[in-house]
């Protein structure tokens, strides 16, 4: 992905804003937070309302956790692996496409886990974290996108502390989504999350043919 080269200026530092701009736009779309509050309302709906604002905080917590290491150590684990930047994103742009995809045709979440996993899940003392955290929300399309942005931004600490800050922000905005999951799927509706659900789609699947073509430009320099 190419970023303009628009910064923002706070003291002795520079901010990438077209980076976190990005960034931000990507994670939102990628997590779908309407779509999987509709996900947190159906799993929680044998819980009583203290139970279900305890799993609120904790799943928003695990979120937060999971995207902030993932973004300071992510791109220790590409160069234990020897993982090249094109070709992560090249590989993260085919899976965040199959997601995109898989959104349009207006699953009740962007990520890829079965109806037995979300019911096996469901009845375990705490779904919080697993699967609430991860997979649905922080699942292999958003921890994708965040190790491509940490790892294209690892030398520019400002930035990195922004990115940081838009991580955190999920988790909140997911604690508030969580805690207000009953009322806002009685709002919206069932056909109501299914449009949202189907743009936020197409706008991943845009995102995605930019970061394989992206991707594709750098290992092939002859397709350029």
């Amino acid at each position: 992905m190419q970023h303009c080269c628009q910064t923002l200026r706070i003291g002795r530092f520079d901010i990438d804003i077209a980076a976190l701009s990005l960034f931000a736009t990507a994670l939102f779309t990628i997590t779908n937070p309407i779509g999987n509050t509709a996900v947190f309302a159906s799993m929680t709906s044998d819980l009583d309302a203290a139970a279900q604002r305890n799993t609120a905080r904790q799943s928003a917590i695990a979120i937060s956790m999971i995207l902030l290491i993932v973004l300071w150590a992510g791109h220790y684990l590409l160069a234990i692996f020897g993982i090249s930047i094109p070709a992560l994103e090249t590989a993260g742009g085919i899976i965040v496409l199959g997601l995109g995809l898989s959104m349009l045709q207006s699953r009740k979440s962007g990520q890829s886990h079965s109806a037995e996993e979300s019911v096996a899940a469901a009845e375990k003392d705490s779904i919080a974290v697993v699967p609430l955290a991860i997979p649905i929300v922080a699942g292999p399309g958003a921890i994708t996108t965040v190790l491509v942005n940490s790892s294209k931004l690892s030398g520019d600490v400002p930035t990195m502390l922004g990115l940081s800050v838009i991580s955190l922000g999920f988790g909140l905005l997911f604690w508030l989504c969580f805690r207000s999951a009953a009322r806002i799927s009685a709002l919206a509706g069932v056909h109501g999350i299914a449009i949202v659900t189907r743009i936020m789609g197409m706008v991943l699947a845009a995102i995605a043919v930019t970061m394989i073509a992206s991707g594709l430009k750098q290992l092939l320099p002859g397709l350029a």
